[in-house]
């Protein structure tokens, strides 16, 4: 009865996840009524996966494709891919993402999408405009911000996106032979964030030397 009870309980946190674009932060699944005790056991079983400290997504969520990528758009055409998506377009990680990261300005009131999952991050004007491209999906004009800004975004956000995820990006951007070192820290300056990123840009390339 006990286990019948449990696996009732366990479908039941599944089905809030799948509710939610298969995506939740630790106080959207309680405050959904997911027990923090069945979250963990949903994660020991591997039902679930922590995407970063307090966000755990469904381990069979399909990756995010190109055309999520072109539905998002269409969707919300105000918005540019960033953070996480767009390291992964320009293939400067490892992580592959289960949502969308799209920034909007902060004025914006995006819609509600039941598919593919989203996350929104709202931009100031200044960051928001910075280092657009356009890229043909098929036809259809995805936006996506620039290799350079999404490291030094990811860097400013590093919260949201974890460190070493951002240095992970650092370091492949650097192996390139069109890395653009003085667009990189005039990037950095804009955002403010160049006594975060200073030491390891300085230390990564010492070691190129």
């Amino acid at each position: 009865m006990a286990k019948t009870r449990s696996k009732s309980i366990r479908n039941k946190a599944i089905k809030l996840f799948e509710k939610h674009g298969g995506t939740l932060r630790t106080f959207e699944a309680i405050a959904a009524g997911i027990h923090p005790r069945i979250l963990y056991e949903l994660h020991k079983s591997g039902l679930l996966v922590q995407i970063q400290r307090g966000l755990y997504a469904l381990a069979d969520l399909p990756d995010i494709n190109e055309p999520d990528l072109i539905t998002v758009t269409k969707k919300i055409p105000q918005g540019v891919i960033c953070l996480i998506s767009a390291l992964y377009f320009h293939h400067l990680t490892i992580q592959i993402p289960k949502w969308i990261d799209i920034a909007i300005p902060q004025t914006y009131k995006p819609p509600n999408l039941n598919h593919p999952p989203v996350h929104f991050h709202w931009f100031s004007d200044v960051m928001f405009n910075a280092q657009i491209e356009t890229h043909d999906f098929h036809g259809v004009k995805v936006r996506i911000y620039s290799a350079e800004k999404t490291i030094i975004d990811c860097f400013r956000l590093r919260k949201k996106v974890s460190t070493p995820i951002a240095l992970e990006a650092l370091k492949r951007y650097l192996t390139r032979k069109n890395a653009n070192l003085k667009l990189f820290r005039t990037l950095a300056k804009q955002s403010r964030v160049t006594r975060i990123i200073e030491p390891y840009l300085e230390a990564l390339t010492h070691d190129q030397s």
